[in-house]
């Protein structure tokens, strides 16, 4: 008898416990039904109110090829729905996101007829159904959502978070990414600069230009830079000459010329990254577990 009442109540205490468990995920990810996202547009500043899983189809669609692998779009769709969760969580303002790439690029169905044109229905179906057979998925790490960086093409190796936006984040580390590398179209650019633009760029009072002091990470990332004296974070160099990334090399022979490797910040998942993985047999949740590391896949 007494057996019999102490499995009895293991029994009701493992039922609360589902119960309570079951309750902090659904309140920690403050997850609803049809769940929506307030959306500012910043090409004409109207706010809007529209349904999470549509928001995503917008981002998607924004944010990646549509002629990627499938598998690849289904790992940006859960990137971008988690970095829309991350941000709506730690809001400050009337709106959660706004749609240029200060945060994640979006576009409407009419602005997606305007780019593919013909492809718009095939195109539109296939990332409506990469967004829907991932619905409500999301990345954690340690049981909270993550800041779900993402990027175009790296050098070779992603960067560490701390490296670029000055924070550290475990799930955020350097890891190789076989996939982008000179076989891919504009991997490696070239762009040609006056002395005079680079100074202007700069807000430098200069004639001539002189680069010393370059510091790279592992990666071969430029960290930072001196220009005729004067220290310029890599980023921050980056952002002023309008580079496609931080890995860079200079040649001066008149004019300067800056080729850059890879394009993006370089942290999280690299997308051409994953599609090459996508290609060579990865699913989305492999992709995932690769460019951000410890992570879990979890539906809210």
């Amino acid at each position: 008898m007494t057996n019999k009442i102490l499995i009895g109540v293991i029994i009701i205490m493992s039922s609360i416990l589902v119960v309570v468990s079951s309750s902090y995920q659904t309140t920690f990810f403050n997850s609803e039904p049809n769940k929506k996202i307030v959306v500012k547009n910043t090409k004409n500043e109207m706010i809007n109110e529209m349904p999470l899983e549509d928001y995503i189809i917008g981002v998607v669609a924004a944010e990646m090829p549509a002629s990627f692998e499938v598998e690849a779009l289904k790992a940006q769709a859960i990137a971008s729905r988690t970095y829309a969760l991350y941000k709506m969580a730690s809001k400050d303002k009337d709106y959660d996101v706004v749609t240029d790439v200060s945060n994640q690029s979006f576009i409407t169905e009419e602005e997606m007829q305007e780019k593919w044109g013909s492809d718009y229905d095939k195109y539109y179906a296939k990332i409506k159904m990469a967004v829907e057979n991932t619905k409500g998925l999301v990345m954690t790490y340690e049981g909270e959502i993550i800041e779900a960086y993402y990027f175009a093409m790296s050098n070779g190796y992603t960067e560490e978070a701390s490296l670029v936006f000055s924070e550290d984040r475990n799930y955020l580390q350097s890891v190789e990414s076989i996939y982008d590398n000179d076989t891919l179209k504009n991997f490696s650019v070239t762009t040609k600069f006056t002395p005079q633009e680079i100074c202007t760029k700069l807000n430098l009072n200069c004639e001539r230009v002189e680069f010393t002091n370059i510091v790279r990470s592992t990666t071969n990332r430029v960290n930072s830079l001196s220009v005729n004296g004067q220290t310029f974070k890599g980023t921050t160099f980056r952002t002023k000459l309008g580079l496609r990334s931080t890995d860079f090399d200079i040649k001066i022979d008149g004019d300067i010329y800056i080729t850059t490797r890879g394009y993006g910040h370089g942290v999280g998942m690299s997308q051409y990254g994953a599609n090459g993985m996508a290609k060579n047999g990865s699913n989305y949740e492999s992709i995932l577990k690769y460019f951000y590391k410890d992570i879990e896949i979890t539906s809210i």
